[in-house]
């Protein structure tokens, strides 16, 4: 049974990841990252590599190309100027909604083909699964063998107002 909802599951990732109907000028990692600013706030560039599973250096590059098209600013942490956070700005928060505006049109038309009874049986399917699968993407991955288990950190928790004040382009941490 688990093997055949994984294998569904995968089916229907790769389902969506094919049939995105959103214009396809980001990557799947800058979607991620402004989805994951826009949903979680600020964030240091440290814990967005980690989060999006990234080399530091390659989430450095992303969010300075980011910064520079105005999808996201940096901000010195008021409390420790050694310290950047990152936030989406309004335009990155445009971008995604559009994109997801038209991933919906798309997703719409397809659905707009299938028979009422098989429509209704999707719709049901969806409603069922889907807080169980909002469950699941809330939870952290279980290690693997070749990736240590997260370690407990005594960070201070990403969750506060973002700094005022932009950082000088170049600069970063």
């Amino acid at each position: 049974m688990r093997a055949s909802v994984a294998a569904g599951l995968d089916e229907l990732t790769r389902f969506a990841l094919r049939r995105n109907g959103a214009p396809r000028d980001i990557s799947f990692t800058t979607a991620s990252t402004l989805s994951r600013l826009e949903q979680d706030g600020p964030r240091r560039l440290t814990s967005l590599a980690v989060e999006e599973s990234v080399a530091q250096p390659s989430m450095t590059q992303l969010v300075q190309r980011l910064e520079r098209q105005g999808l996201v600013e940096r901000n010195r942490d008021p409390g420790d100027r050694r310290l950047v956070w990152v936030n989406i700005t309004d335009a990155g928060r445009r971008l995604l909604a559009d994109r997801r505006r038209a991933r919906a049109a798309e997703l719409a038309e397809v659905l707009a083909t299938l028979p009422p009874e098989e429509e209704a049986a999707l719709g049901a399917a969806v409603a069922a699964a889907l807080p169980v699968i909002r469950k699941l993407a809330e939870r952290r991955p279980v290690a693997t063998p070749t990736e240590p288990a997260a370690q407990p950190t005594t960070e201070q928790p990403e969750s506060r107002t973002n700094p005022a004040e932009p950082l000088t382009p170049g600069r970063d941490r």
